[in-house]
């Protein structure tokens, strides 16, 4: 990612709605499938847990409801600002070489990070193999190949998804999908306009080169109604899989060797 979009999202990452609706929605379902740290049985050891991607860190501290967590992430400058926030097992790293044991983790997230990384098939048999059998590996990315833009350029991306292809990816990695949705569905008929605007003042060449949709001020009004349209998700989510959206996510376990 470019060191202005990192800027960008570190800052953010508070307050935005974006950022404030993924993490009500993710933990949402992680604390309906997994349950919290204080909800386990009196004596049972504490969940090792992984974020790959952790960037800033803005998901360490809220992970930290469901056990022990360690971060990896490729950027140096990223773990050195997670060090600075108090987060003390965080390493520099790639998700192709995971630098623990095998079956070291009950869960494994990759928020928004798989679309970064070339093999992605290959860093999730690398995931299920930190993996303790039966563990958890969650994944968010985003959906469909044509809103490819500006922002997948900024951000370094490698592709964008369809539920059927992250679910297939899922398998051929050894995972068993417990669920595996779209999301952001609610605002997806805002946001496809935007990115066709978006694209066709690319190809007109009147967009800035570092331009991202998190560079765009949101009014105070705006942020919190999209906050709460897009949060709201989490409680459709509870019973149903969302047929279209900017995103996907995805809840599988590790299955045990063929």
């Amino acid at each position: 990612m470019d060191r202005a979009a990192y800027a960008v999202f570190a800052k953010l990452e508070p307050s935005h709605f974006w950022f404030r609706s993924r993490r009500s929605i993710f933990f949402d379902l992680l604390d309906r499938a997994l349950g919290k740290t204080e909800a386990r049985p009196a004596g049972a050891a504490p969940r090792a847990v992984l974020e790959i991607g952790c960037g800033a860190g803005g998901m360490l501290g809220p992970l930290q409801r469901y056990g022990r967590v360690s971060g990896i992430d490729i950027d140096h400058e990223y773990v050195a600002y997670c060090k600075e926030r108090g987060f003390a097992d965080v390493a520099c790293g790639s998700g192709y070489e995971l630098p623990f044991h095998d079956g070291a983790f009950d869960l494994v997230c990759l928020f928004d990070t798989l679309e970064h990384i070339p093999d992605d098939e290959q860093a999730l048999r690398e995931v299920r193999r930190v993996l303790r059998p039966g563990g958890s590996v969650f994944v968010s990315v985003p959906a469909y190949q044509w809103l490819w833009s500006q922002n997948d350029r900024t951000a370094h991306h490698c592709r964008r998804y369809t539920r059927t292809r992250l679910l297939r990816l899922l398998q051929r990695a050894g995972f068993g999908p417990r669920k595996v949705s779209y999301f952001n569905t609610l605002l997806l008929p805002l946001i496809v306009p935007a990115v066709l605007w978006q694209k066709l003042m690319d190809r007109l060449g009147r967009l800035p080169p570092n331009y991202n949709n998190m560079s765009v001020p949101l009014p105070r009004f705006l942020n919190w109604l999209f906050t709460t349209l897009m949060s709201s998700e989490r409680y459709l989510l509870r019973w149903l899989s969302l047929p279209f959206g900017h995103s996907v996510l995805a809840l599988a376990e590790r299955q045990p060797e063929r």
